[in-house]
């Protein structure tokens, strides 16, 4: 009976174990079923996914031609239009300095005053030996009226008083120098002599400047002073260079500019010709010796522009895919007549109806048959914002 007992245990532990087998069977199997089909989707869509990452639309576009405004720039260096040495005439002590440096004072306004004493005692002699010469003009007049005095001897006389009368005048003249006036509407630079100095003929007191008008040098290479040349001979009423100077700070001071003056001869070391440009200078920002850029903006009428990223270099030189009829892609060498942020100005290698690749330039090669979007050319020159790749 104990052995029937212990034996109907065992089985019952037996079927137990395997019932639990077969369930852990059935849920894995069921699971797996359950898993695969997300499982497939999942990767299918992985893979569809990262083949449409690598599949570019190439966009392509055509070259417009329209005005545009085209701008070169050129370092200058700006000088007052008027700009001098203010040196002492005659030598002495210096005895009064009637300006400040930087102050701005009229023409015939009194600047330096050099001791006057020997040249204020040179002309009371000079004017009294005229006055003696006066006096004896005069009675050689009245000796002559009586026939004692020749007319020879009252004509030497004469002489002698003419003499005397110019030395008197030089005698003023040299008094005068004494004293420094401004030659003309100006700013006070830096003193070079104080109060007191002794001063020999020739020594700098200050350097003067008229800052009015501004002249301001740069230089312009040949090529483009051909340019420029033309354009300043078809139209000599007009202004057909626009012309801006901006300063050290990056601002572009408020007053335009016109050419005022092409130096004669070219630099044969450079290649290159000086412009002065002249700048109106009313509120006396613009002072001699600053530096600045020139800006210099000519209207291009009716050329042919692309985008810059249109374009790809190779050897310093500029090319373009073009697309013919048949999609069939071209390489094409460009020949830039000017730049600007995001557009090339096209002289030779491309037309108003050619079609170039915009976007995709990496993906093709040239010979190549390709499908592509076409933008016009208006929309792309409307978003530009982008360099060459």
């Amino acid at each position: 009976m104990k052995i029937s007992a212990i034996a109907a245990v065992i089985l019952a532990l037996v079927s137990l174990s395997l019932s639990g087998c077969e369930s852990q069977t059935a849920e894995s199997h069921e699971a797996a079923h359950s898993e695969t089909p997300e499982a497939s989707h999942g990767q299918a869509h992985g893979e569809s996914h990262e083949e449409g990452h690598h599949e570019h639309v190439i966009l392509v576009t055509s070259p417009l031609r329209k005005d545009v405004i085209s701008t070169q720039q050129y370092v200058c260096q700006i000088h007052s239009c008027q700009h001098i040495e203010v040196r002492a005439l005659e030598g002495g002590y210096l005895e009064e300095i009637r300006v400040n440096e930087g102050q701005a004072v009229k023409k015939g306004d009194l600047m330096f005053k050099i001791l006057p004493t020997l040249f204020q005692a040179k002309l009371n002699a000079e004017v009294a030996e005229a006055n003696r010469i006066g006096i004896e003009l005069k009675n050689a007049q009245t000796l002559n009226q009586k026939g004692i005095v020749s007319p020879q001897e009252l004509a030497i006389k004469q002489a002698e008083l003419a003499k005397a009368q110019a030395k008197v005048e030089l005698a003023r003249a040299e008094l005068d120098f004494t004293n420094v006036t401004a030659p003309f509407d100006g700013i006070v630079d830096r003193q070079h002599c104080q109060l007191g100095s002794l001063i020999e003929d020739g020594d700098v007191l200050t350097t003067f400047s008229d800052n009015s008008v501004m002249w301001v040098y740069f230089n312009v290479p040949e090529s483009r002073y051909l340019e420029y040349k033309s354009d300043l001979d078809d139209n000599p009423s007009a202004d057909p260079l626009q012309i801006e100077l901006k300063l050290a700070n990056g601002k572009v001071f408020p007053q335009p500019g016109k050419i005022g003056a092409i130096e004669a001869d070219f630099n044969n070391t450079t290649g290159n010709i000086a412009f002065r440009a002249d700048f109106d200078n009313p509120k006396g920002l613009l002072r001699n010796g600053q530096t600045g850029t020139i800006l210099i903006h000519r209207t291009l009428k009716d050329v042919i522009v692309i985008p810059q990223r249109a374009t790809y270099e190779i050897l310093a030189k500029r090319y373009a895919f073009v697309v013919d009829k048949d999609n069939v892609v071209h390489q094409r060498d460009l020949t830039i007549e000017s730049e600007q942020d995001d557009i090339f100005v096209i002289r030779e290698g491309l037309e108003e109806g050619d079609k170039i690749i915009l976007e995709g330039i990496r993906q093709v090669r040239d010979g190549d048959k390709i499908e592509f979007k076409y933008t016009a050319p208006e929309e792309v020159l409307g978003h530009l914002k982008y360099h060459a790749e």
